[in-house]
């Protein structure tokens, strides 16, 4: 019997595929590297202790049964990229939300990053959520927005200060969540959604995560510095707020405003950028929208943490709110568009952008009013789909501001 279950073993082993097959090879020689210390010069020695200690890690790429599964239908040329920040299904299609159950599976999938990324570069990756551009795109909508309304009427925007505000994005997102999690890593330890973090899980040391703070910040420095004299004194301003709202939650249940405050500064930003200074009636409404744009779509987040929230002892808007949260959430967006409204009109936009605005106050009348706040995997579709609000409402300030 013992002889017939090795054949079968065997014979299974043969069917894998080539990507496989050296995927699973690399996962077998990671205790060996974990034990083995090559020989270096001198000069690396010195910089060693920047790179991860697989060895060290408290939760070291853990693979599940499940997983194992999902791996043996795997091809990186078909690869699945999640922009989520939570719970990703299964199929990877947007299926079926997936139970309580099944938390512990949801922050083992591979990513590309896991795929395609050296293995010393991956834990910092995954502290700046390269594999999760949801943030990214949060960040950079409002930026967007701000340089394509102070265009010149009947202009296309500044492509190339677009880009440069697209870079400075990813760049300010990737800070933030290091900030966050070098901040948090006793709390996200007891998170089940954010226990396997590289900070937390003891993959990256604290003194790590501040050496690739420093490197992302000095990247932003030098963007910064490409823009005019006002715009840089109100870039390092934002570094504020940056830095201290992950404490936020500790101290209020509104931690979710003061991330509107902190997020949406480029729509203060984009605009000094191109005219060199600020139009208060026009950039201040603009400035609030995504404010409370935040507001709804990071209190639809937080329902994926209550529970780990209520245990750790850290606030949100979804516990201050509880079942009251889509009327709070209604009054977000119905302010949310107002100002949107005000701040187009301030700016004496073209008739398409109110088109596209009508569209947009769809989109999050649906988010808001379809969301199951008690499932996880919803809250963080409806939580990505703002990616598109944010793409409607820069879609309408560009056609508005070309017939304008």
């Amino acid at each position: 019997m013992a002889s017939f279950r090795l054949t079968r073993s065997a014979s299974r082993a043969a069917l894998l595929r080539p990507s496989l097959a050296s995927s699973l090879s690399i996962l077998s020689q990671s205790s060996s590297t974990a034990t083995t210390i090559p020989h270096f010069s001198n000069s690396f020695t010195r910089l060693s202790h920047l790179f991860p200690d697989y060895g060290n890690s408290r939760h070291h790429f853990k693979v599940s049964k499940e997983n194992l599964s999902f791996l043996s239908n795997f091809r990186p040329g078909i690869v699945w990229i999640s922009t989520s920040s939570g719970v990703a299904d299964s199929s990877g299609k947007g299926g079926q939300p997936r139970s309580s159950s099944n938390k512990k599976n949801d922050a083992v999938v591979p990513s590309w990053i896991d795929v395609y990324l050296p293995r010393g570069i991956q834990p910092y990756a995954k502290l700046a959520r390269l594999d999760k551009p949801i943030g990214t795109w949060l960040l950079a909508w409002p930026c967007m927005w701000s340089i394509t309304l102070a265009s010149t009427p009947g202009h296309l925007p500044d492509f190339k200060m677009m880009a440069l505000f697209g870079c400075g994005a990813l760049l300010l997102r990737g800070a933030g969540c290091t900030v966050n999690d070098l901040l948090d890593r006793d709390i996200d330890t007891m998170v089940e959604r954010t226990k396997l973090r590289p900070v937390a899980s003891g993959l990256l040391t604290p003194f790590q995560g501040i050496c690739f703070l420093g490197f992302q910040l000095l990247l932003g420095l030098g963007i910064l510095l490409q823009l005019n004299n006002y715009s840089r004194v109100l870039g390092a301003s934002s570094l504020l707020l940056v830095f201290s709202y992950p404490l936020m939650k500790r101290f209020t249940f509104w931690p979710q405003a003061y991330l509107g405050l902190t997020f949406n500064w480029g729509a203060l930003l984009g605009w000094s950028a191109i005219r060199g200074s600020l139009d208060p009636a026009t950039v201040l409404p603009l400035y609030f929208s995504g404010v409370f744009w935040t507001l709804v779509y990071d209190t639809i987040y937080a329902h994926q943490d209550k529970e780990d929230d209520i245990k750790v002892g850290v606030k949100s808007t979804a516990l201050r709110f509880g079942d009251s949260t889509k009327e709070w959430t209604t009054g977000f967006g119905i302010a949310c568009i107002s100002s949107l409204a005000l701040s187009g009109y301030n700016a004496d936009i073209g008739w398409p952008y109110y088109a596209f605005l009508a569209a947009a106050s769809g989109q999050m009348a649906w988010q808001i009013w379809t969301v199951n706040l008690t499932c996880r995997a919803d809250c963080n579709r409806k939580f990505v789909s703002n990616k598109w609000f944010g793409a409607l409402i820069f879609s309408g300030i560009l056609f508005g501001r070309v017939v304008s």
